[in-house]
């Protein structure tokens, strides 16, 4: 059987820590928290996933159909939804990593990765752009920034691209696929950093991206919330307001926790407790796993912005929940279309085999 200390020492971070064994028998049994993350992680996953597919692909649509996406304000909002689809599409690898551990071999954990970091880069770096643009249109709507259309839009989503895929990039060094340990009776693989060292390094570049658009946040929302509340901005006001509460209390809750706890974890990365009796040991293995388990909750309440983003950024907006409602009516009147065609089309196929039946 693995240490306490051996496990401790050698545990890696990545946005989806895993580690199986049996430990039935140590010091530190660690067998329900590493069940619970897994059929939490599972199940939650599913929901977002699905939500997240239909929530994002529904804002494209809508775009492409309704809205002028050379703008501005569009081309955020369609970058954001694309972002949002690549932070997606590794959720599923990691449902199934949960359940059978890594089989898909080190090429495979290392572009799941890259497309997981792409997507959560480029999602925060949008939601900053999104932030700023909304604090320019406030406090001075009549910015060129405001209303910019064509290559300099293009050229700055071009930007945040490279940009994100260059902070996604260091995944093709640091992450790789190890066993689990030898004497352990699962011999699963798991996906993650190689050490503590790359491990830290991947969570303080989250811990920044964080930091970065928290200030943005507090900064453009704090102003805006000042001007919409003067004595002059009485249209709408309080309804932009508590839309902008809102979207700050689903950032902090989503984002904060889990950021203080990854860097709480971080801190015992290649620092291993020293233990010299086994009451100092059952102290630090349950502080280990009450992190464990605020980990795996934290996790979740993040990664579902991939979800909330295309309900508080888009749907919010009343020209969006206009175009939704027309997409819907159209959808039904197409049925309706369709339903009375196939009707149309039985009765006189009856009809026509009635006519033949007489002489």
């Amino acid at each position: 059987m693995a240490s306490y200390e051996y496990f401790m020492e050698n545990k890696t971070e990545s946005p989806f820590d895993y580690y199986t064994g049996d430990y039935e028998d140590q010091k530190c049994n660690q067998t329900n928290v590493i069940e619970f993350g897994a059929t939490l992680t599972v199940s939650f996953f599913s929901f977002v996933i699905l939500f997240s597919l239909f929530g994002n692909i529904l804002v494209l649509v809508i775009l492409f159909k309704y809205e002028n996406v050379r703008s501005i304000t569009n081309t955020l909002i369609l970058n954001l939804a694309v972002s949002d689809l690549f932070f997606t599409l590794g959720l599923p690898f990691w449902a199934y990593y949960y359940m059978y551990g890594w089989t898909l071999g080190e090429p495979a954990c290392q572009v799941v990765n890259f497309i997981f970091y792409v997507g959560f880069y480029s999602s925060g770096f949008f939601l900053i752009l999104m932030t700023i643009h909304r604090y320019i249109a406030v406090i001075n709507p009549l910015s060129s920034i405001v209303s910019t259309t064509g290559p300099s839009v293009i050229l700055t989503s071009f930007i945040v691209w490279v940009a994100s895929i260059l902070a996604a990039s260091p995944v093709f060094i640091y992450i790789k696929v190890k066993d689990d340990d030898s004497s352990s009776q699962t011999f699963k693989k798991y996906c993650g950093y190689e050490d503590s060292y790359s491990s830290k390094l991947g969570i303080y570049e989250q811990i920044a991206l964080f930091v970065l658009t928290a200030f943005v946040f507090v900064f453009c929302y704090s102003q805006i919330m000042y001007r919409l509340l003067r004595p002059t901005a009485q249209r709408r006001r309080n309804k932009t307001v508590k839309l902008i509460f809102v979207l700050m209390v689903v950032f902090f809750l989503g984002w904060g926790p889990y950021n203080v706890v990854i860097f709480l974890r971080s801190l015992a990365y290649g620092n291993p407790p020293t233990a010299s009796d086994d009451f100092e040991i059952k102290v630090a293995c349950e502080k280990h796993i009450n992190m464990e388990y605020a980990f795996y909750i934290t996790r979740l309440l993040a990664f579902s912005h991939c979800c909330l983003n295309p309900v508080f950024y888009v749907f919010a907006g009343v020209k969006f929940k206009t175009h939704l409602k027309k997409l819907l009516q159209n959808f039904g009147h197409r049925n309706n279309s369709f339903s009375h065609r196939v009707s149309r089309i039985t009765i006189t196929s009856l009809t026509s085999n009635e006519l033949s039946t007489y002489p």
